[in-house]
């Protein structure tokens, strides 16, 4: 039986870097302030990455960096001290998009393995043998290919040359991420990490002799996305990808939430660890990914052609974050961090690193001083409660809301 594959989870920033890890990555995948394709996440200085690298290592997490856009020709001369300052770093591997990057990265940073990010678009087993003889340890596939064109690739290329594949995130409307409508609309380039999303604006057509007179175009009275693609989601079919040759389980959101890496994370986790072992699938975990902000899910192309999803490009968001848990003792004595309203009396879940969800309602809640309070107003505010029981710090304190757009 091949090894369990490795869960490979976004760290946005340190703080997502901390839950990503504390939920249970086997590895992450963040990005330095130059060369990475979210430019819109928090990211890492030189000073934060050593100390970003030595929290991962310290929890056997290994460490992923980005640095897979196409670099112009002043870019590139400025590649090889970045390179330095990764290898100098610790980063266990890069993942790589560009041939020169590529090659540089080699001499450069040469105890960091390379990566081929799916912005190569591999999509066959002789483009992924060539990288591996070119000297890539691991290819992360187009996500256009079926399962069964996954499991012809495995077959066909080097057993030592690991395959990577996303299982969880946003899809984009354009071949594994390369696509101008951005650059075009708004000046942002998507294929530098600052793609503005046009694929997800609302369109209305508009007849060239009848100037602002604007006519729908539309599946009902809501309105169109002829481009709107749903969120992946592949919790239920794990053992498909194993079965596969699946080496890595990747999920997309560098520039989502914490509570996003978080959650996520914990659900892959338990429900990777299920099937791996062949056990029953606990529910309760595989639930967890309906927990966080996400467009309606599909399997993406591992079973065939998704189709069109036309009614709605809105989040489905029904629950909120009130707190983050930063300390608590076998008591249930903690100590909190204020993220949303909520109040004495409210019905709210806690959930944590390992630590099913339950239910609790809130009682009394005290400021840092000890004072009673009905509800902590002040956004970051520190406050005390008493939890039903011990729960790991980085838990969360939530609730149901209908936030989601009608």
């Amino acid at each position: 039986m091949r090894a369990k594959p490795e869960l490979l989870c976004p760290a946005g920033d340190m703080e997502k870097l901390n839950m990503a890890v504390l939920y249970g990555a086997d590895a992450v995948y963040l990005a330095g302030t130059s060369f990475g394709m979210r430019s819109f996440a928090g990211n890492f200085t030189p000073d934060e990455l050593p100390k970003a690298v030595a929290f991962a290592h310290a929890h056997g997490v290994r460490v992923h960096a980005a640095v897979n856009t196409m670099p112009r020709c002043d870019e590139a001369d400025r590649l090889p001290a970045y390179l330095e300052q990764l290898d100098a770093a610790g980063v266990d591997a890069l993942i790589l998009a560009d041939l020169g990057a590529f090659t540089l990265a080699g001499k450069y940073a040469p105890h960091c393995q390379r990566h081929i990010s799916t912005q190569q678009s591999i999509a066959n087993h002789v483009c992924a043998t060539a990288w591996y003889e070119l000297g890539a340890q691991r290819v992360v596939l187009a996500r256009e290919l079926s399962i069964g064109e996954i499991a012809e690739i495995r077959a066909k290329v080097p057993k030592e040359l690991e395959l990577e594949t996303f299982c969880h995130g946003a899809m984009c409307v354009s071949y594994s991420g390369r696509c101008l409508l951005s650059n075009y609309m708004t000046g942002r380039d998507s294929n530098r990490g600052a793609c503005a999303q046009p694929c997800r604006y609302q369109y209305a057509l508009m007849e060239e002799k009848r100037p602002g007179e604007y006519f729908p175009v539309f599946e009902d009275e809501k309105g169109t996305y002829i481009m709107n693609s749903r969120d992946m989601c592949m919790i239920d079919h794990l053992d498909d990808l194993i079965r596969a040759g699946v080496d890595c389980f990747k999920i997309e959101g560098r520039a989502k939430s914490s509570y996003y890496a978080a959650i996520v994370t914990g659900a892959y986790r338990h429900v990777l660890d299920d099937v791996y072992a062949g056990r029953e699938v606990d529910i309760t975990w595989r639930d967890e990914v309906e927990h966080v902000s996400h467009r309606r899910y599909s399997t993406g192309f591992y079973y065939g052609e998704p189709g069109q999803y036309t009614a709605s490009s809105r989040y489905i968001r029904d629950w909120q974050i009130c707190a983050v848990v930063e300390s608590c003792d076998e008591e249930g004595n903690a100590v909190l961090s204020l993220r949303n309203k909520f109040r004495v009396g409210d019905e709210v879940e806690l959930v944590g690193p390992d630590c099913k969800p339950f239910a609790w309602t809130v009682t009394e809640l005290q400021d840092m001083d000890g004072v009673s309070i009905t509800e902590p107003r002040t956004p970051q505010m520190r406050f005390t409660a008493k939890l039903p029981g011990p729960v790991p710090a980085m838990s969360f304190v939530r609730h149901a809301v209908k936030l989601s757009a009608e």
